[in-house]
């Protein structure tokens, strides 16, 4: 049965020992929800004067111009477009928590990274950390698991992920061609790939 808000809060809570920082992976496909999961647990944990705070992926985007020079621009969201390395190093300096830690946050509306537009205080004892590649099974990815002390992944049947991952472009005001080839071209080979090539995680969240 997958838990609901107030088990996986409980659950997280559990996992504390002592005053240790914990970490707390969010992993799954785009559109599968993972963001409004992490904003919903944040809540319910107190928020940031709780001592909770998200960290997002989505952060280390690489900029349109080194895509662009790499010829990955078309492929912007899939594992390579990101950068893992700068990830992973700022995950391992949450883990440390020796100070503070700033992080970039992704603007939507802009399309690009905000450098150090959220801080992860020494205040901040719980970090949920939200993103497609998380668990993904394949290197450098594969070099953050070992990271989190807890691991939660939503698991969504792919037709319902493409019809999403659709809508979201016809959102963007795209007509249904543009907004499927759009979909079909990245957002959904990338869906394909954090389903199949993700590690099993403590928690598996199924919905629909």
């Amino acid at each position: 049965m997958t838990p609901n808000i107030e088990t996986l809060t409980a659950m997280i809570r559990d996992k504390r020992i002592g005053d240790r920082r914990l970490l707390v992976a969010i992993a799954g496909a785009p559109a599968s929800g993972k963001s409004t999961l992490s904003e919903r647990l944040h809540h319910h944990l107190g928020g940031d004067e709780a001592g909770a705070v998200v960290v997002p992926m989505d952060g280390y985007h690489f900029d349109d111009a080194i895509l662009s020079a790499r010829g990955l621009l078309p492929r912007k969201g899939s594992p390579e477009t990101f950068d893992t390395g700068g990830f992973k190093r700022t995950l391992d300096a949450i883990r440390d928590d020796i100070d503070d830690v700033y992080v970039p946050v992704f603007d939507r509306n802009l399309e690009l990274s905000r450098g150090s537009a959220r801080c992860v205080s020494r205040g901040h004892r719980i970090v949920i950390v939200e993103g497609n590649y998380l668990l993904l099974n394949q290197s450098p990815w594969n070099q953050l698991a070992g990271l989190f002390d807890l691991t939660l992944f939503i698991d969504i049947p792919l037709p319902i992920l493409e019809k999403r991952l659709v809508q979201r472009w016809l959102d963007h005001g795209h007509d249904e061609p543009a907004a499927r080839q759009k979909a079909s071209d990245n957002d959904i080979p990338n869906a394909h790939t954090v389903q199949k090539g993700s590690i099993l995680a403590d928690i598996t969240i199924t919905a629909v």
